[in-house]
């Protein structure tokens, strides 16, 4: 099983067997509320039968096509329907099939691009301590969180990484953005001056980290980061496959906190988690400087078997009719300031150091145990899971983030969860 304690799941299994709305249905018929979207990704909630039924069509009309050296409509027509609602400028898209994937697609147009615009020396690429960029060999090495590095002996040379922004003596029980930290964005300055500018292709962050365990950029960093690339020539990746479609209460992090990368990163909730996809958007000046030498010339080495595939644009488009009809691309806007205030009603529990939150995202975060990181943590999600409540552990930290749909009723009934898991186990 991935990312599981594979000896430990299977003494005690948690298995669901349905779900519908903002719940799943546990094999002994429980309702447990879901508290983060599955894995971030079900955006729209469960059981979306619009989705289904697109889905179905699909595969009995073309349940296939080949996208090397050929091509079908849907591909062209979800690529649209994605630019509409893309950050200004991020209109050309290339499909993948996850996060992971769309990762390693986008760090490999940033090199293919500084190759065919006459700066083959940027090979370098940094990313960020604690930050989760997948598990592909180039999204685990651009990754910060060192248990996913240590476990493989090999990572792609030529990484580095610049400082996080996770400061609990300046920051602790922030609400939204953090006050303090805009100055970390000149460890960037660091890496130039150590490897030289004229090494470094790409520069790729999450806007909101999430499996580290939600850590909202400070004030101006974002704005920061994004100066000292463009003073620099480095291309800037922002990984949205947390954040976009919504979950910041805008279509796109890069909406909610007004800076546009060079590459933009998305899978999860393109298609409500329905069917495995991801996307990268890429600026018209990476596009265009990659559509160079003969037409017959290939202009990008790469692609997937299933990129584009038929059944995954059907149920993406799908998704988006829902998006745009029920405003949920922007409907966490209206809630945030509720969930915001519900998840800092904990502060003050047992060993609780730290609650974090922006747009519908959320962690709180606990004191390990003497000795045992992970111990507490754990015994609370267990907690929560036998008393009706599903959501993500990193750590001794909680991530949530529900369904979009979301109502108030259910983030009280979610926090109340969580208190009481936090009290009887601390």
């Amino acid at each position: 099983m991935p990312f599981t304690a594979n000896r430990q799941f299977k003494k005690a299994p948690r298995l669901f067997s349905s779900a519908e709305g903002m719940h799943y249905t546990t094999v002994d018929g429980r309702k447990v509320i879901d508290g983060s979207a599955g894995l971030w990704c079900v955006n729209a909630g469960h059981g979306r039968k619009q989705i289904a039924a697109a889905v179905e069509r699909q595969l009995m009309t073309l349940d296939f096509a080949p996208t090397f050296q050929m091509g079908h409509p849907l591909a062209f027509d979800f690529a649209e329907r994605l630019a509409e609602i893309a950050p200004k400028g991020l209109d050309r898209v290339f499909f993948t099939n996850s996060g992971s994937e769309s990762v390693d697609t986008a760090l490999k147009i940033a090199l293919a691009y500084h190759r065919a615009t006459g700066q083959s020396s940027r090979t370098r690429l940094i990313g960020r301590e604690r930050g989760y960029h997948g598990v592909g060999f180039g999204g685990t090495s651009v990754g910060g969180m060192v248990a996913n590095r240590r476990a493989f002996a090999t990572l792609l040379p030529g990484v580095d990484h610049i400082r996080h922004t996770h400061d609990l003596t300046r920051n602790a029980f922030a609400k939204d953005q953090p006050e303090h930290g805009a100055e970390l964005a000149d460890d960037l300055e660091r890496l130039v001056a150590l490897h030289g500018a004229e090494t470094i292709a790409a520069v790729i962050v999450e806007p909101v980290p999430g499996s580290t365990a939600v850590l909202p950029p400070p004030k101006g960093y974002l704005q920061r980061l994004r100066e000292i690339c463009d003073k620099h020539g480095i291309l800037l990746i922002f990984d949205e496959v947390i954040t976009g479609f919504g979950r910041l209460g805008t279509p796109f992090a890069a909406n909610f906190f007004g800076v546009t990368p060079d590459l933009m990163t998305t899978a999860k909730g393109i298609t409500n988690g329905t069917i495995p996809c991801g996307a990268v958007f890429a600026s018209r000046k990476v596009h265009d400087g990659m559509m160079v030498g003969p037409e017959s010339q290939m202009e990008l080495f790469h692609g997937y078997t299933y990129s584009a595939h038929p059944t995954a644009c059907a149920a993406g488009i799908a998704t988006l009719d829902i998006y745009k009809d029920e405003g949920l691309l922007t409907r966490g806007a209206s809630i945030a300031e509720y969930w915001r205030d519900a998840l800092h009603s904990l502060k003050g529990l047992p060993n609780v150091v730290d609650i974090r939150n922006c747009g519908l995202m959320g962690a709180v975060e606990l004191a390990p145990r003497d000795g045992v990181v992970g111990a507490r943590g754990y015994d609370v999600m267990v907690d929560c899971f036998n008393t009706g409540l599903y959501l993500r552990m990193s750590g001794d930290s909680f991530a949530m983030s529900p369904p979009l749909i979301v109502e108030k009723s259910h983030i009280d009934q979610m926090v109340s969860i969580l208190g009481d898991a936090i009290k009887k186990v601390a």
